[in-house]
């Protein structure tokens, strides 16, 4: 008697025989309309105990898990929408603050009281290079500096990139940026004002280790970084 033989009159079934039966199923999609008999005859063990259940219930049982799994999916995606559109309106009023303004020192003004008003961002510092800081009073919010500045040094490779930074920095950065606030800020977003020669740097500040993280998208900050460039650059 042959293997198959035995294994047909012993009631099991071997891997090629579950992949062939598993096959014709798919193909003939109708095979228990066309013998309901059997569906009698199948029983299933629950997922969450030891007792059977009918091959419908357990259908139900999936379709339910999958369901709840689309409901969850779909949860975090309105979430995210709701966030973008958010942060979008901000950006919006933000625009126009600073399209109101006529003069640098306003545009600095503006963004002082955006950063804070419109983002919550209390821990916030401009670094501005040369001739941008020019006739701004200096405080806790504007810093100027000369583009040689050795205390700008740790920055060469953001300013040489161009582009948004998010993360954690050192100890001489954020005392250089936040001074006596250093110790309250765990993260920070570093942005550059301007390109290919930025004449600043944005600093912002949070309490939250994670609130500015290096995997975070900074398409909205590269925006921010291009309306500020040009209302810094516009007024004198």
């Amino acid at each position: 008697m042959s293997t198959r033989e035995a294994a047909s009159r012993s009631g099991t079934v071997n891997e090629a025989d579950e992949t062939a039966i598993g096959n014709y199923l798919r193909a003939n999609p109708d095979f228990f309309v066309r013998n309901e008999a059997l569906l009698a005859h199948l029983r299933l063990p629950h997922a969450r105990g030891s007792a059977a259940v009918s091959l419908i219930e357990r259908q139900v049982e999936l379709l339910r898990e999958k369901t709840q799994t689309l409901e969850a999916r779909l949860a975090e995606l309105v979430s995210i929408a709701r966030a973008n559109d958010e942060l979008a309106a901000k950006i919006h009023h933000f625009t126009r603050r600073l399209m109101r303004t006529a003069t640098r020192a306003e545009a600095v003004e503006a963004l002082e009281i955006s950063l804070r008003e419109d983002f919550e961002a209390y821990h916030s510092t401009l670094v501005l290079f040369g001739d941008a800081a020019k006739g701004l009073p200096a405080g806790r919010f504007v810093v100027g500096v000369e583009r040689t500045d050795p205390q700008l040094a740790g920055f060469e490779t953001l300013l040489a990139s161009g582009k948004p930074r998010c993360g954690q920095a050192r100890d001489t950065q954020r005392e250089f940026l936040f001074g006596s606030e250093s110790t309250a800020v765990a993260s920070l977003a570093l942005v550059p004002l301007g390109s290919p020669m930025p004449v600043g740097i944005l600093a912002i500040g949070s309490p939250e280790r994670d609130r500015f993280h290096p995997g975070m998208a900074t398409e909205f900050l590269t925006r921010m970084a291009e309306l500020i460039a040009d209302a810094l650059l516009r007024g004198s």
